[in-house]
Order: structure tokens, then C-alpha cells, then sequence
């Protein structure tokens, strides 16, 4: 849960840098007003299509990374 408060941070905090309004992003990206609201209150649950296309419109790209896992034998 914690690693999706930070991503809600990070691409709220991107969009308020640019300048960009909610209505505006909704706009641009092709989500819905409702949806980015949502999400950026916490309350939504987006796809990563969603987040992507979030994302792209703010200059940003998201990347998955394999876990250091560490087994104890």
C-alpha cells in the first residue's frame, strides 16, 4: 500500500509542477474526470493502462523492477 501512496505523490505532485489541472490531464490522457480524481485522492483503484496513459501525458514512465529477494535457508 505504501508503494501507491508514493505513486499517487509522484504523478499529483508532477501534474501540480507543470501546471496542469485535473480537467486538463483528464483531458489530454483520455481518463476520465472521475477516475483521475479518484486516484489522486486515494479512493481509486486504476489499471496500469490507466496509470500509463497518466503518466505519458506528464512526461513520466513507469517501470517494474525485479524484488531483491532474499531467501534464509
Amino acid at each position: 500500500m505504501m508503494h501507491f501512496i508514493e505513486l499517487i505523490k509522484t504523478i499529483k505532485e508532477r501534474r501540480e509542477a507543470l501546471q496542469v489541472t485535473q480537467e486538463e490531464l483528464a483531458e489530454l490522457s483520455g481518463v476520465g474526470l472521475r477516475t483521475l480524481k479518484q486516484f489522486e485522492s486515494g479512493k481509486g483503484n486504476p489499471t496500469l493502462k490507466t496509470l500509463h496513459k497518466l503518466s505519458d501525458v506528464l512526461g513520466m514512465e513507469i517501470c517494474l523492477r525485479i524484488k531483491n529477494i532474499t531467501h534464509s535457508i
